[in-house]
């Protein structure tokens, strides 16, 4: 019976000693922490301002405000006791895995949307840089034709100050012999050597000069029926217009010559001749120069498509 009473009080005594440390230890620490209590709210305060809201969006976690029975340390802990304190943590590390996996992929996004941005830019510079190159070309071609059509209203104006000035292209003689007036087939050879050119021609007259041997009227007369039959041979057989011909009996002029311009006196021919001067005027090389093909655009002065 005494020996049940022993074992009883030594059980008490061994139950009570824990709990009077505790008490101890938490008499001890109340005072510091009743004269440290306004710096410690204050600090409280400042941290709480400062950290408020976490990465995540939440509040940061706080330790748990009682630790148990064994105070700051249990060596009694379990698995499920662990798990308890550590779940919390485990889940805000969660959290902030899927909060930077969502910042990455955002990231991204706005780094691919960049990206695409820079690109459509940089080929709305290269198209803007082919409008410009292709309209610097259309301006020089513009400025090459402005040229040309000024080129060539000064040939017209130079061609139209002088279209009554002729110059002599060709000049043919024809020898009849006296009192005749028929074309021989010498004759016919030269004016048809002469006239067939003049088809695809303009710009030229032809002046027909009648020489005949006499005096007065008759030599007049003979030189214009002479004068008169070449003028019916180029319009019946070369489809001359008859208002490209002058004709002009000269009967029995003098005939000039080379050394009339050395002042020796013109000289009087017998039988009978007909001069035919080809005259021209600067109307065909006008033509010619307007009807000109224009320089074909370029690739590179063609308008884009």
């Amino acid at each position: 019976m005494k020996n049940r009473a022993l074992v009883a009080l030594l059980l008490a005594v061994v139950l009570a000693i824990p709990a009077l440390a505790q008490q101890s230890n938490s008499t001890s620490a109340q005072p510091a922490t009743s004269t440290s209590q306004p710096a410690a709210q204050s600090t409280t305060t400042s941290d709480q301002t400062t950290t408020s809201v976490g990465a995540s969006g939440k509040d940061p976690l706080a330790p748990p405000a009682k630790e148990g029975f064994w105070g700051h340390l249990n060596p009694f802990a379990r698995k499920k006791y662990v798990q308890r304190q550590t779940g919390p943590i485990r889940d805000r590390v969660n959290e902030l895995d899927d909060l930077t996996a969502s910042n990455s992929k955002m990231i991204k996004d706005v780094d691919s949307r960049a990206q695409e941005g820079i690109r459509m830019a940089s080929t709305k510079a290269n198209e803007a840089d082919q409008h410009a190159i292709d309209a610097g070309n259309r301006a020089q071609a513009a400025q090459q034709t402005a040229t040309q059509a000024n080129t060539r209203l000064t040939s017209v104006e130079q061609v139209v100050g002088n279209i009554d000035q002729y110059k002599a292209a060709t000049q043919t003689e024809i020898r009849f012999r006296p009192g005749q007036t028929v074309l021989s087939k010498n004759a016919k050879d030269a004016l048809d050597e002469m006239a067939t050119p003049l088809k695809s021609q303009r710009g030229y007259i032809i002046e027909v000069q009648g020489f005949s041997s006499g005096h007065g009227q008759a030599a007049i007369g003979t030189s214009q029926k002479m004068a008169d039959s070449v003028v019916r041979y180029l319009v019946l057989n070369h489809d001359i217009p008859v208002y490209r011909i002058f004709v002009v009996g000269m009967g029995n002029a003098p005939v000039q010559t080379a050394d009339e311009a050395a002042g020796a006196k013109a000289k009087r021919m017998s039988g009978g001749r007909v001069e035919i001067s080809l005259l021209k005027n600067d109307l065909e090389q006008l033509a010619s120069t307007t009807n000109a093909p224009a320089p074909a655009a370029t690739d590179a002065q063609a308008p884009p498509k």
